[in-house]
């Protein structure tokens, strides 16, 4: 997906997609029934160094990423704390009430979403857009037409700012030399919706009558790219698994916070 900040290759590239994403699931389900602050402490630290290690894209590209998804995490466990019920009271004042206890399961539930996210994060690194719909297409029996058209969807979406971009350097030309009041307000927002809206559509539109003429049909095709399953696959599951039980291990005998119930 970001193959042009991609600085080196690792074996995570051509693991199959499907992997990817039942891992992901899986991750989700056992992140939701960990309660031990600990462990999920330590599974954290251990995704960020998965992702480092196997994204394989530039350092600046991960570090702004990380950066938006720590802010998201921080402020979807803000509820949590500042009106979180709790016995040892931290700080007080009008209706926010920050206790030790509603802390900490404001920040266990950060740990959650940067899990997941260090995960979705490493998948979108290291998977090709069309090869994730190969993948559905010749595994999960997905119908081309279908396959074809969320492709052509994406592929559509960087032209619509191409697009976005043109008009607004053409408005701007052209705004030199008429009146400031043809252009204010609600007429600057149709000057600019009303034609990309348009070319958009009649993209679209030859787009869909190209798919007709190449008859996408139903029935049995071949496929230009080849996405098997491999021992890849095998060595991610194994990978995704040994972080799962050594931070586990960590948890029990290197405890940092002794929380053991963060619920």
């Amino acid at each position: 997906m970001y193959e042009q900040f991609k600085i080196y290759s690792t074996f995570l590239d051509k693991a199959n997609i499907i992997t990817k994403l039942i891992l992901g699931v899986l991750l989700f389900a056992v992140v939701i029934f960990i309660h031990n602050f600990d462990w999920m402490l330590y599974l954290t630290l251990f995704m960020f160094i998965f992702m480092f290690g196997l994204s394989g894209v530039r350092f600046k590209l991960i570090a702004a990423f990380v950066s938006v998804m720590i802010l998201f995490s921080i402020t979807s466990s803000l509820f949590m704390v500042f009106y979180g019920e709790g016995k040892t009271m931290l700080f007080e004042w009008g209706m926010i009430h920050i206790s030790k206890e509603s802390l900490f399961r404001g920040l266990h539930l950060s740990l959650r979403t940067l899990t997941l996210g260090c995960l979705g994060l490493t998948i979108a690194f290291t998977s090709e857009v069309v090869k994730i719909f190969y993948s559905l297409m010749q595994h999960f029996k997905i119908k081309p037409k279908y396959a074809y058209a969320f492709m052509a969807t994406i592929r559509m979406v960087p032209l619509m700012f191409e697009s976005y971009f043109q008009l607004k350097n053409a408005l701007k030309m052209r705004y030199h030399v008429i009146d400031a009041r043809q252009y204010r307000g609600l007429k600057r927002l149709k000057h600019i919706l009303i034609p990309l809206m348009s070319q958009n559509i009649r993209r679209a539109h030859r787009l869909a009558v190209a798919m007709e003429k190449k008859g996408f049909h139903d029935g049995k095709r071949t496929y230009y790219y080849h996405v098997p399953f491999s021992y890849r696959d095998i060595l991610l599951v194994l990978i995704m698994i040994s972080i799962i039980v050594l931070s586990l291990i960590c948890a029990m005998y290197l405890p940092i916070t002794h929380i053991t119930d963060a619920r």
